[in-house]
């Protein structure tokens, strides 16, 4: 007989105007993996909130049973004391503390006012030589990589005696080597007790991973399929998401004709901008052309963000030089209104933090980045404004109730549509996409897909920057491989493989 760790029953959560859960039930077995899948706003994040306290009990109807007990949480300190801890897929670190001091804050060592700071840091280096760290437990948070954060985050709920930990999409951020040693050190702690639930939009490290797979979709709970027993291939998981299959995950660009150059870049170079005599961008020229989607492959740390920021308009760098030719004719941008004056948009990769105000409407967010194109005089004329978003809600297929709804209420996959209509308002002829699908599922990925698409057959030419190879693979006309700020491969679509963008990478490495 199984041994039931977690058992939620007929789960419903209502937001005003939108019920996020509609009768979820989900069960959970003592020392497994449980995987929860979904499109964006289908719910798995509502309901692990729910899970945690973070919703209290008396906001949701149903029951949580723990442990054999029915546990009414009003807040995550009483999950947390049973051993229930969520780590969210922003992290929750202050860069300038340190390891030891972001580990334990609101946990602290020691008597009240007076922090034992031995047995802090001793404590600290405990946990992280678990998760596999060797960094000190004084070095500060801000010294380490993305990846290595996430794992003083895993450390973090170690250290709370996590009995159930849940992480929420926790490799988004991370290269496939970091993500693959993350997803072992669960397997690890799997081996010695420690029950994980996952929510995750990589479906092949859901397969990987996961002994069971719960499916939510649109609030309701679809389906729990078990490694062993049921399919769970990423094609039979995409048609418990979506409700159908997806044969191409990629859509086809049908007669889409390839012209002139639009945009060259020459011996482009950039420093870092604080430690300056780091250089970050070594020399790189590329070009792309008119109905092309050129791909940027390459590791976490390659420089390819660096390298867009800098062309638009000097937004990231110091002592930059280089040429950049638009339709033949050399241009300086070096502030970012002059890059959008010459049609050039940059769709940033954080869409959160630097690409939308989440306070702020859909309306207003759609326009922000070309207030002239609805202001007269000055004055923004928001019946105007309120049209222009409308429009591109329907052009892309936004899925919400009015333009009038605050953007950090919307799923991730709607979030980056609103970014994209933010850019496209400008009317450019280049358009540079930074990770345009991270965070967001399969379905609304595809979506995304088919208005790149769009894009290039309108004439436009766009330039991806992915850390997917599958994604590069199936969208590019064209690949560049950057390693450590410099070109190390260029490809067309046909002679592209993983194994020759690996391979590019690696041998420019070891010279």
């Amino acid at each position: 007989m199984s041994d039931i760790i977690l058992e939620m029953k007929n789960i419903t959560k209502e937001f005003p105007g939108v019920k996020a859960l509609d009768d979820v039930n989900l069960v959970v077995e003592r020392g497994t993996i449980h995987a929860l899948v979904g499109e964006n706003g289908a719910g798995k994040s509502t309901l692990m909130k729910v899970l945690s306290g973070i919703y209290p009990h008396g906001t949701y109807s149903g029951d949580i049973i723990y442990n054999g007990e029915v546990c009414k949480f009003s807040k995550i300190k009483d999950s947390e004391s049973l051993g229930i801890v969520i780590i969210h897929q922003e992290l929750a670190l202050v860069p300038q503390m340190t390891i030891a001091e972001n580990m334990f804050l609101g946990n602290e060592k020691g008597k009240p006012y007076a922090v034992d700071w031995n047995q802090t840091h001793a404590e600290a280096t405990k946990y992280l030589r678990a998760v596999g760290l060797t960094e000190s437990s004084h070095t500060l948070i801000k010294d380490i990589g993305v990846g290595k954060q996430q794992l003083v985050e895993i450390a973090k709920a170690l250290a709370k005696n996590a009995k159930l930990l849940i992480l929420d999409e926790p490799t988004s951020s991370l290269n496939e080597t970091d993500s693959k040693a993350l997803l072992d050190l669960l397997l690890k702690f799997k081996e010695e007790g420690l029950t994980s639930i996952i929510i995750s939009h990589k479906l092949n490290e859901v397969s990987y991973v996961a002994d069971d797979i719960t499916v939510i979709r649109d609030g309701h709970t679809i389906e729990t399929l078990h490694k062993g027993v049921d399919d769970i291939s990423e094609d039979r998981i995409i048609k418990g998401m979506v409700g159908r299959e997806i044969a191409d995950r990629f859509p086809k660009r049908q007669g889409v004709k390839i012209g002139d150059v639009s945009m060259e870049i020459k011996n482009w170079n950039v420093y870092h901008p604080i430690y300056t005599d780091k250089k970050v961008v070594d020399d790189v020229s590329l070009c792309v052309r008119k109905g092309e989607v050129v791909g940027i492959s390459g590791l976490m740390g390659a420089g390819r963000t660096e390298l867009a920021m800098s062309v638009f308009g000097h937004s990231y760098g110091s002592n930059i030089s280089g040429q950049v030719f638009i339709h033949g004719q050399e241009v300086h941008m070096h502030k970012v209104k002059d890059a959008i004056k010459h049609g050039l948009a940059y769709v940033t990769e954080d869409r959160k933090g630097s690409g939308l105000i989440l306070s702020n409407p859909i309306r207003v967010n759609t326009t922000l980045a070309n207030l002239d194109g609805v202001s007269n005089r000055g004055i923004i004329d928001q019946d105007k404004e309120y049209a222009v978003a409308v429009d591109y809600k329907k052009k892309l297929s936004t899925k919400c109730p009015t333009v009038e709804q605050k953007v950090g209420n919307l799923s991730g996959g709607n979030q980056q549509k609103v970014l994209l209509a933010k850019w496209m308002f400008t009317e450019p002829d280049i358009l540079i996409l930074d990770e345009p699908t991270r965070g967001i599922d399969v379905g609304a990925k595809y979506e995304i897909y088919c208005i790149i698409n769009q894009l290039a057959a309108e004439g436009k030419s766009v330039i991806i920057i992915s850390s997917e190879l599958p994604e590069i693979l199936g969208m590019s006309d064209r690949i560049y491989v950057l390693n450590e700020g410099r070109i190390v491969g260029e490809f067309d679509r046909q002679d592209a493989t993983q194994e020759k963008i690996m391979g590019a990478i690696l041998k420019s490495t070891n010279k």
